[in-house]
């Protein structure tokens, strides 16, 4: 499988130790590397990252902001369960706001930013009928939907989007292995990704509201 590109930090610049670790360990507990309710073991983090404490449980409170990891006294720290029951909730914002950063991606994003769209879609469209390991394809899905909400040009939206498409991750990959495919959903991906680039502002929230219905069913199918 090609790889898709490396999504930058989004103002360009070099990610502090702090910000490094959010991410990373976000990621972790978004594709549940760290499985929800697994101690949060700060020292042993810092040693996987190789850096110092400090950095690592900035990005613990960061990550608590996020209900992706929950503190209790006297217990300590704990990867969050993953409520199934908040899927409804979840996609009521997401139908609502996908499509507006679909949009606003459309009419605002850069030449370089819709050729990246472009690059991203080519590569998507190149993977083949071979099975893939489905948390690898989810990975396509994380990278799609950061990029377009980077290309919203709207902070405050990329940032409760990114919030959102994390907690609909988690969701989606604990039922990850009941789903007969995935491969489907990534394609879905291209049209959008194409629609984003050449500017189509109308075709490409359409796409986003479809794309995420199609979440939401994809998961209940399975419950």
């Amino acid at each position: 499988m090609n790889a898709l590109p490396v999504m930058p930090p989004g103002d360009g610049a070099a990610l502090s130790q702090a910000e490094s670790a959010y991410r990373k360990l976000r990621d972790k507990l978004i594709m549940l590397d760290i499985r929800p309710g697994e101690p949060i073991n700060d020292g042993q983090l810092a040693a996987e990252l190789g850096i110092g404490r400090t950095p690592v449980r900035e990005a613990v409170k960061r990550l608590e902001v996020d209900h992706l990891v929950v503190s209790y006294p006297r217990r300590g720290t704990f990867a969050t369960i993953v409520d199934i029951t908040e899927l409804a909730d979840v996609s009521d914002i997401r139908e609502l706001l996908e499509p507006l950063a679909a949009r606003r991606a459309a009419t605002n994003a850069s030449a370089g930013v819709r050729a990246e769209l472009r690059d991203v879609a080519r590569t998507i469209s190149g993977i083949d009928s071979t099975p893939r390991d489905k948390r690898e394809l989810m990975r396509y899905d994380l990278t799609v939907h950061r990029l377009i909400y980077r290309a919203a040009g709207n902070p405050h939206l990329e940032d409760t989007l990114i919030r959102y498409d994390n907690l609909a991750t988690r969701i989606w990959c604990l039922v990850l292995d009941k789903l007969p495919s995935v491969e489907g959903h990534i394609a879905e991906h291209v049209g959008l990704l194409e629609a984003v680039a050449d500017g189509d502002a109308d075709l490409a929230g359409k796409l986003a509201l479809e794309h995420v219905s199609s979440f939401e069913k994809s998961v209940r199918r399975v419950l």
